[in-house]
């Protein structure tokens, strides 16, 4: 394992970019030992590789982004354990790991949809982010989950979006509630029905929440009637 994880980080730093680091960190793309590289080289790299649960463990610890990022493309997600997700969950330090551990990773286990609420829960801005971007993954993945299990963390969607107005989490519940109502007709009333109860909210990020969700599922809506 000590030498895969030497050559791994040999390749990751051979294709450093410094000199992208100050733009890539204007995007919140941050980390102090961030590398500088793209998504398609990371990608490239773990196509590369192929599944290796071990190395994408010890890729994680090494607290490099990008290093995370490759991890999260080398994991075999039906072997993560809870321990594991949140131990991710609470080492991620920009948005761009997040979504892309929940995206590439997460998303893909058994265990992601109990981790929702947990994670919801938590207090980490990233923690938190990573429950609400993943419900935005399985509302678009996981198809042969019921609407019903979706309009049971509705409430929580709320919850949060009155509580927590930090960027990064307010942005991922945007994007779940957003998600959820464009997966059926019935969400959609649903997600609609959530977001006009955000509107009558004090809070600025409650309420940015519900006109972004509703700029983009009211035309939707309007139009489904139509037809």
């Amino acid at each position: 394992m000590n030498d895969r994880l030497a050559v791994t980080l040999q390749q990751l730093r051979a294709q450093a970019r410094p000199d992208q680091l100050a733009a890539m960190a204007g995007f919140g793309l941050t980390g102090a030992t961030r590398l500088g590289l793209s998504v398609p080289q990371m990608r490239a790299l773990g196509r590369q590789i192929g599944p290796d649960h071990e190395l994408a463990l010890a890729l994680w610890d090494t607290g490099i982004p990008d290093a995370q990022i490759v991890a999260s493309l080398l994991a075999e997600p039906a072997r993560l354990t809870v321990t594991q997700m949140n131990h991710w969950t609470r080492g991620m330090q920009a948005w761009d790991v997040c979504d892309q551990a929940c995206g590439n990773a997460f998303r893909k286990s058994p265990l992601a949809w109990g981790r929702i609420p947990v994670w919801a829960r938590g207090h980490e801005e990233f923690v938190r982010r990573a429950a609400f971007a993943l419900l935005a993954l399985l509302a678009v993945h996981d198809r042969q989950r019921a609407d019903a299990d979706f309009i049971a963390l509705l409430p929580l969607i709320a919850e949060v979006a009155v509580d927590d107005e930090r960027n990064f989490v307010r942005k991922a519940v945007n994007w779940a509630l957003r998600q959820i109502g464009k997966r059926s007709p019935a969400l959609r009333a649903e997600a609609i029905a959530c977001a006009e109860r955000l509107q009558a909210q004090p809070g600025k990020g409650a309420r940015w929440i519900a006109a972004d969700a509703l700029h983009e599922l009211r035309p939707r809506a309007q139009g489904a009637m139509g037809r």
